[in-house]
C-alpha cells in the first residue's frame, strides 16, 4: 500500500553477517557504484534534468568536516532525485587555488634551496602542473570515501584547456563591454605573498597594537590625529575634518606641518570624518588607506606611497629601509623626542586584517590592477532574486544578499602570481594596449609584451556552473543541464563565490541565471559551538571517524544537525550514536529476513492484515509524504530526525516487536506480516539511502535482489491512511509503556517475569494480549495469583503480583528517602521564590532555575508517592 515499483525477490535468502563492518562494504561498493556508471549524467537523455555543482574544493585541500557537511547535503539530494527518474548530473570539480598552489610549490623550491625566479615564469608552471599531478587533488579520493555520488568522467579543473578559453572568452566580452578597466587604486597586500587578495582572504582577528595621538602643525595652528599606523604619516597629504565642525572650521583650507618631514599639507572639510570619534580629526594617507583614498580623489589630494611590495619603508630620510614595525617604534619615539605625543595607549586591541594563507598582517596599498565595473552585474544580480527567478534559501539570508550586492564595489581582479590564468591583454611599444580573445592572435614583434598578472581565482570559479558544461561552445550539455537546479553552498561564501557566478551567469547566458535555488547552509562547530581550529585543539580529521565509525554514521551526523542557515554542532559521541543507528538498521533487517520477510507477491489486502499490520503501513505512507515535503525545503535535519524516529521507534522497537508473536504463532497471520514487513523496510530502506546509502544498500539488495538502490524508484505515498488502526496501536503502546515504567519503578528487571491478570474488556485490545505479555514479560496469573498492584491504563487493567519479586520493606525505605529529599528540595525553592528580596537582585536565569528545580521537586513528589501507594504491604 505504498506506491512501490514491484522489485524480483532473490530466488534464496542471503545469509547476512552477524554485524555490519562498514570498511568491509563500503570501498568496494563505491567503485561497484562508479563501475556502473550509475552516476554518470547523459545529456541526450529525455529525463527531467537535475544538476548541482561542487563548490569546487582547492587542488592543495584535504577533506574536512565542512566538506563532508555540504557533500553529503548534494549527495542526498542528488541521489533521491536520480531515484525519482530525473537526468541527474553532480558536477566534479577541483579549483586552482592561485595563491595556496603557488605558496605550496615555492616551498618545495626553498628546500632546494631555489626561488620561482631561479627556474623562470615557464619553469615555474611547469613544475606547478607536476606538483598537481603527482600531490594534488587527494580530496577526489576522499571524497570516494564519503560515497559522492559525482559523475568522475565530467570531472573538470579550473585551469584546463576548456575552462582556460571560458576565462579568456569572458575577460575579452567584458572588457570590449568596457566593464573591466585598469585603474591605480587601493588593494589589500600581503607583503609576503607578494600579491594583492580578496576580501574574502583576508581574516580579521583582535591584536594588540598602539593607539598613539600625534600633534600637528604649529602654534595656534595645530590638530591632533590618532593612528595605529605611525609610520604612514609619511604619506600623509592631509588632515581631514567634518564641514560643520566649528572646532576647526577656521583651520579648513589652511596649511599645517607635518612633523618629521620638511612638508606641510592642507586641512580639508570632508563628510566622512565623523566629529564625535577621537579629536574630530583625521591624518588622510591616499595611498595606504581605502577611506582616505577615496577622501584624496574627492579633494584632489596627491598620493604619497611611502613602502614598497615588503612593507619597507620607501621614503627618502632616516626611517628609509626599515620594515613596517620598525618603523613604527622608530616614528613613535622622534614625535615623542619633539614634544609632538599628546597620547599613548599600549596595548590597543583592534581588529587587524591578516593573509588568510600565511597569517602575515595586510597592508592596504595602492596600486595599479584590473577591475571589474561591477554596478550593471551587480544590479542584475539583485534584481534576479528580487524578481523571484532565483531563490534564496533560507528566505531571511536574503537580506544579507542584498546588502551585499547593492553595494558591491568595483572588484579587483589581477594577483601579481604566476600560477593562474594570465591576463589576455598585450602593452606595444608605443603605448598600445590590446585584450587578446581565444581565437585572436596575440601581437607579435619588438616591444610587444603581455601582461604579468594573472587573474583572482574567483574570476574563474565565478563561471563554474556554465564553463564545466562547455560554454562558450552551445554544447549539448550546457542546453540540458543549464542552469542548474540548485547550489548548495555555506552562507560564509554568499558574498564572494555565489554572487560572482550570478553576475557572470547572468550576463554570459543572456539573463538566464545560473541555478534556480540557492540554499545555504551554515558552518560545522564542535559539540560547545566553538569553531573548530588545529590552534584551539578541536579540529577533527573527517577520515578518523570515518575508519572508526563508518562513512554512514559521520553522513547521518551531518544531516541531522543541518538546519537551514544555522551553524551545526558535532560531537565524537553524536557520530557514535549514529554507528549504532545503522547497526540498528542491520540488526533489524537481519532479523526481518531470518524470519521470512519478503517482497515477493502483492500486498495483502487490508481484510487480511492485523491492525498493527494496517498502522504501520499508515505511518510508512505518512512518512514518506514527510520526507517528501521535507526533502523540497531542504530541511535536512527534520526529514533526518523524522526518518531516525519512524525507523528506530515505529518500525524497529514497535512493529519488529509486536511482530514477534505472530511469527511465534506461524500460520496465515505470520505469512501476511512477513510481507508487510518487508515492504516496510523495503520503502524504509529506499527513504533512508540518499543519507546513509552504503548499509541501505547492502541491505536492500540481499531484502529485495534488485540491483541497487542508486537506481531504485523513490517511494511515493499512496494515500493510504488507517487512522482507527494508529488510535489502537497507540492505545496499545501507552499500556505497553505505562506498565514498563511501573516495572522499572519497581525496581525488576527488564527480563524478570511476573504474574499478570489483564482485563481488556471494552477496549480493542483483546487481540494484543499475547503480544503484551511477550513484551512485558508477563505470565499467566495461576491459582495463586494475588494482585498486589493494579495498573488502570487507557480502559485496561493490568493487576500484577509482586510478591517475592521484590523486597517491599527495603524497597519502601529506599522511595522514603527519596521523598523526604524531594519535599527539601521543594521546601527551599519555595522559600527562595517567596523571598521579594531574593527576587529583586536575582537575575532571570538565576530565578528561572530555580523555579526549574521546583517543578522537577514536585513532579518527583507526585511520582514517589504513587510509587508507594502501589506497593503491597510488608
Amino acid at each position: 500500500m505504498t506506491e512501490n515499483a514491484q522489485q524480483q525477490p532473490p530466488a534464496t535468502t542471503p545469509e547476512l553477517p552477524t554485524q555490519y563492518a562498514p570498511a568491509e562494504v563500503e570501498g568496494p561498493l563505491y567503485e561497484r557504484w562508479v563501475e556502473r556508471g550509475y552516476f554518470s549524467a547523459d545529456e541526450k537523455s529525455e529525463k527531467p534534468p537535475y544538476t548541482v555543482v561542487i563548490p569546487p574544493p582547492n587542488v592543495t585541500g584535504a577533506l574536512h568536516l565542512g566538506h563532508a557537511f555540504e557533500h553529503t547535503l548534494i549527495d542526498a539530494l542528488t541521489r533521491r532525485k536520480r531515484m525519482q527518474g530525473h537526468e541527474t548530473l553532480w558536477q566534479p570539480g577541483m579549483d586552482h587555488a592561485g595563491i595556496a598552489t603557488q605558496n605550496v610549490v615555492e616551498r618545495e623550491l626553498g628546500k632546494e634551496g631555489k626561488s620561482r625566479h631561479d627556474l623562470g615564469r615557464e619553469a615555474f608552471i611547469e613544475r606547478v602542473w607536476k606538483w598537481k599531478g603527482e600531490s594534488g587533488g587527494q580530496i577526489s579520493g576522499q571524497m570516494r570515501r564519503l560515497g559522492d555520488g559525482v559523475d568522475w568522467d565530467r570531472e573538470r579543473f579550473t585551469m584546463d584547456e576548456g575552462l582556460s578559453q571560458a576565462v579568456q572568452t569572458i575577460f575579452k566580452k567584458l572588457y570590449d563591454d568596457e566593464l573591466i578597466y585598469r585603474a591605480e587604486r587601493i588593494i589589500n597586500w600581503c607583503p609576503r605573498c607578494l600579491t594583492a587578495i580578496s576580501d574574502i582572504e583576508v581574516e580579521y582577528q583582535d591584536d594588540d597594537g598602539e593607539l598613539v595621538s600625534i600633534k600637528y602643525g604649529e602654534g595656534d595652528e595645530t590638530l591632533v590625529v590618532a593612528t595605529t599606523r605611525a609610520e604612514t604619516m609619511l604619506g600623509d597629504t592631509a588632515v581631514a575634518v567634518h564641514p560643520d565642525d566649528e572646532r576647526y572650521k577656521h583651520l579648513v583650507g589652511k596649511q599645517i606641518k607635518l612633523p618629521l618631514t620638511d612638508r606641510t599639507i592642507p586641512v580639508v572639510a570632508d563628510e566622512h570624518v565623523d566629529p564625535e570619534f577621537g579629536t574630530g580629526a583625521v591624518k588622510v594617507t591616499p595611498a595606504h588607506d581605502p577611506n582616505d583614498f577615496e577622501i584624496g580623489q574627492r579633494h584632489s589630494l596627491p598620493n604619497i606611497a611611502v613602502m614598497d611590495e615588503h612593507a619597507v619603508i620607501t621614503a627618502h630620510g632616516p626611517f628609509q629601509g626599515l620594515d613596517r614595525l620598525e618603523a613604527r617604534s622608530a616614528i613613535v619615539g622622534a614625535l615623542r623626542a619633539e614634544g609632538r605625543i599628546v597620547a599613548e595607549k599600549r596595548p590597543y586591541t583592534h581588529s587587524v586584517g591578516h593573509c588568510s594563507r600565511c597569517k602575515t598582517t595586510i597592508e592596504p596599498r595602492l596600486s595599479m590592477q584590473w577591475w571589474v565595473k561591477v554596478g550593471p552585474l551587480a544590479k542584475a544580480a539583485g534584481d534576479a532574486v528580487r524578481d523571484g527567478k532565483v531563490k534564496i534559501h533560507p528566505q531571511e539570508m536574503e537580506k544579507r544578499y542584498f546588502d551585499w550586492v547593492d553595494n558591491l564595489h568595483d572588484w579587483c581582479i589581477s594577483r601579481q602570481l604566476w600560477w593562474g590564468h594570465r591576463i589576455p591583454v598585450w602593452y606595444g611599444p608605443n603605448g598600445e594596449v590590446v585584450c587578446v580573445g581565444p581565437d585572436d592572435e596575440a601581437p607579435t614583434g619588438e616591444g610587444w609584451r603581455q601582461d604579468n598578472d594573472v587573474l583572482d581565482t574567483w574570476f574563474s570559479s565565478g563561471l563554474w556552473p556554465f564553463s564545466t558544461l562547455g560554454w562558450p561552445e552551445r554544447t549539448d550539455s550546457l542546453a540540458k543541464f543549464y542552469p542548474n537546479s540548485v547550489l548548495v553552498t555555506g552562507y560564509d561564501i554568499l558574498f564572494f563565490w555565489v554572487a560572482r557566478m550570478m553576475m557572470f551567469g547572468l550576463y554570459a547566458m543572456d539573463g538566464t541565471p545560473p541555478f534556480h535555488t540557492i540554499v545555504l547552509h551554515g558552518m560545522v562547530r564542535d559539540q560547545f559551538g566553538k569553531k573548530m581550529s588545529k590552534s584551539f585543539g578541536n579540529a577533527v580529521n573527517p577520515l578518523d571517524w570515518m575508519d572508526k565509525y563508518g562513512s554512514d554514521a559521520l553522513r547521518f551526523t551531518l544531516a541531522r544537525g543541518a538546519n537551514p542557515g544555522t551553524d551545526v554542532p558535532i560531537g565524537e559521541d553524536w557520530v557514535q550514536g549514529s554507528r549504532n543507528f545503522a547497526n540498528k538498521i542491520w540488526n533489524a533487517t537481519r532479523f526481518a529476513m531470518m524470519n521470512g520477510a519478503t517482497i515477493e507477491g502483492d500486498l495483502p489486502s487490508a481484510e487480511e492484515m492485523s491492525a498493527t499490520d494496517r498502522w504501520v503501513l499508515s505511518r510508512l505512507n505518512a512518512t514518506v509524504a514527510e520526507v517528501d515535503a521535507l526533502y523540497d525545503d531542504y530541511q535536512f535535519a527534520k526529514l533526518s530526525d523524522a526518518l531516525f524516529h519512524f525507523a528506530w521507534d515505529e518500525v524497529f522497537d514497535w512493529y519488529v516487536e509486536l511482530s514477534k508473536t505472530t511469527f511465534m504463532a506461524g500460520g496465515d497471520g505470520a505469512k501476511v506480516s512477513a510481507r508487510v514487513l518487508g515492504e516496510v523496510l523495503d520503502v524504509t530502506l529506499r527513504l533512508l539511502h540518499p543519507i546513509v546509502p552504503f548499509v541501505t544498500e547492502t541491505l536492500w539488495t540481499a531484502l529485495t535482489g534488485g540491483e541497487s538502490l542508486v537506481i531504485a524508484d523513490w517511494p511515493s505515498d499512496s494515500g493510504f491512511r488507517d487512522a482507527a488502526a494508529e488510535r489502537e496501536i497507540e492505545t496499545l503502546q501507552q499500556v505497553i509503556t505505562e506498565v514498563r515504567r511501573f516495572r522499572a519503578d519497581q525496581g525488576l528487571q527488564p527480563g524478570q517475569k511476573v504474574p499478570a491478570r489483564l482485563t481488556l474488556d471494552g477496549t480493542a485490545l483483546a487481540p494484543h494480549e499475547a503480544a503484551i505479555r511477550q513484551l512485558l514479560r508477563l505470565q499467566p496469573e495461576g491459582d495463586a495469583f494475588t494482585a498486589t498492584a493494579t495498573l488502570p491504563v487507557s480502559g485496561a487493567t493490568v493487576a500484577l503480583d509482586l510478591s517475592g519479586t521484590i523486597d517491599v520493606a527495603a524497597e519502601r525505605k529506599r522511595l522514603a528517602k527519596d521523598l523526604a529529599a524531594a519535599e527539601k528540595e521543594k521546601a527551599q525553592a519555595e522559600a527562595k521564590l517567596g523571598n521579594e528580596a531574593f527576587l529583586a537582585k536575582a537575575p532571570d536565569n538565576v530565578v528561572d532555575k530555580i523555579r526549574g528545580r521546583l517543578t522537577k521537586a514536585e513532579a518527583d513528589i507526585a511520582r514517589l508517592r504513587a510509587q508507594l501507594e502501589a506497593l503491597p504491604a510488608a
